[in-house]
């Protein structure tokens, strides 16, 4: 059953997720300042000002159950690469998401965020058993939904107008739906995704 007061810390060879404390907030802040990293998010974090009410938002949310929020670092250099969130926990149901997923652009592509995604399925699925993870995705955010897929998420749905547009010449946006379920992973996706990880090792 997940809980929210434990301190859970996955890790591999490449990287490790670590609960979100407030004096990350200063290295966090160096690597997220980048407009790019915002455009689909529906909380705006950029700018020092932004950032900080992004960060004190995160962590309280943790102290109301609602989400629990992770900071990833590189261990190939020792080096705070982003943040993601396990959050809409159901131990009853068994259901979970993950989202608010953010990596600094000199970490983008290195496979990080792969081996981020491995570590928190196995802990989800094996160590809390959930039975099923969900994602969203603004449907203009196509980088984010290919991430997604290439660890083994599959689409389910939309939903329609969802979210604010993009800028005032713009429509409201549809958010996409992907979701893995616990035998899929553990009979089919557990292995493809390993073996995706060698190229990075």
């Amino acid at each position: 059953m997940f809980q929210f007061e434990e301190k859970y810390i996955l890790k591999n060879k490449m990287v490790e997720i670590t609960p979100l404390e407030k004096f990350h907030e200063s290295e966090l802040f160096k690597i997220s300042n980048t407009k790019e990293i915002w455009e689909h998010f529906t909380e705006n974090g950029f700018g020092k000002e932004n950032f900080t009410t992004y960060i004190s938002n995160a962590i309280n949310n943790r102290k109301k159950h609602l989400e629990y929020p992770f900071i990833i670092k590189d261990l190939r250099i020792n080096k705070i690469a982003g943040m993601t969130r396990i959050y809409a926990i159901d131990n009853n149901l068994k259901n979970v998401k993950i989202g608010h997923t953010w990596i600094g652009k000199n970490f983008q592509g290195t496979g990080l965020n792969k081996n981020c995604k491995f570590l928190l399925f196995e802990f989800l699925f094996e160590k809390m058993h959930m039975e099923r993870i969900g994602f969203g995705a603004s449907s203009k955010n196509i980088k984010s939904i290919k991430a997604m897929e290439s660890v083994g998420c599959i689409q389910e749905g939309k939903l329609r107008s969802f979210l604010p547009p993009l800028s005032k010449s713009s429509e409201r946006l549809d958010i996409v739906l992907l979701s893995i379920l616990k035998n899929e992973w553990l009979t089919k996706t557990k292995n493809e995704l390993q073996q995706k990880l060698k190229r990075y090792s």
